[in-house]
């Protein structure tokens, strides 16, 4: 049998240990908040890297402290989207648009879209009531695939079909943040673009956004 001191020798090593691990998490997460915060502010993306996993790894805790610093929830996820668009802006440009897809929610269209719902999303039908039809013809001309989802098993669904090299997904922050999270997962370079206005219906995106993204690596010629 173990003696007592020899048990409370264990039991005050793993409390030491236990200590300096909560103490060395504690310290990276207040670095990785500190370097978000001062990135955000400067506008310069440091350490990337690092500030990406350290956000992943200690998203709770990183979240704790950025309320500390003054920095809200939705901040650091809107600079976390900025970080994994910087981080995969390479990637994307080699990718050529044929090889490229893009997944535009549903609630960017008008409240009398009379788009159909078919098993590859909603078949826009040009009507003029938004800006959809526009710009997926422009983007379809480029090479893209385009579909309007509405729901993330459709983009699951066409991924697997369809193969693309390349997402660009867009949507409300929660959303691109889980899409981009799951587009991680299975190994394919995504790029988010966050819509102006949040909720259900008749949504508002700068379209600018959006096509600066699917641009990229096209040259001058679209």
């Amino acid at each position: 049998m173990i003696s007592a001191t020899l048990w409370e020798q264990l039991m005050f090593t793993i409390g030491e240990i236990a200590v300096i691990l909560i103490a060395g998490f504690l310290i990276f997460s207040t670095i990785v908040v500190a370097l978000s915060f001062y990135s955000i502010k400067k506008g310069h993306f440091y350490f990337p890297r690092l500030v990406k996993s350290g956000i992943t790894i200690s998203e709770g805790m990183a979240k704790g402290l950025c309320k500390f610093f003054g920095l809200d929830d939705k901040e650091l996820t809107a600079f976390s989207i900025r970080l994994h668009n910087a981080m995969n802006l390479t990637a994307f440009s080699e990718i050529p648009p044929e090889k490229r897809a893009v997944f535009l929610p549903q609630c960017l269209r008008s409240a009398s879209c009379p788009a159909n719902l078919t098993p590859e999303g909603l078949i826009c039908r040009r009507c003029g009531r938004c800006e959809i039809g526009a710009h997926i013809d422009i983007l379809e001309r480029m090479g893209y695939k385009v579909w309007i989802a509405p729901g993330s098993t459709l983009i699951k669904r066409m991924v697997k079909k369809y193969r693309p090299e390349a997402v660009i997904g867009v949507g409300c922050i929660i959303e691109v943040r889980e899409g981009l999270e799951l587009l991680d997962k299975i190994n394919l370079t995504g790029m988010g673009v966050v819509t102006l206005k949040d909720g259900c219906v008749e949504t508002i995106l700068n379209w600018n956004d959006l096509m600066d993204v699917a641009t990229l690596g096209c040259g001058s010629e679209n």
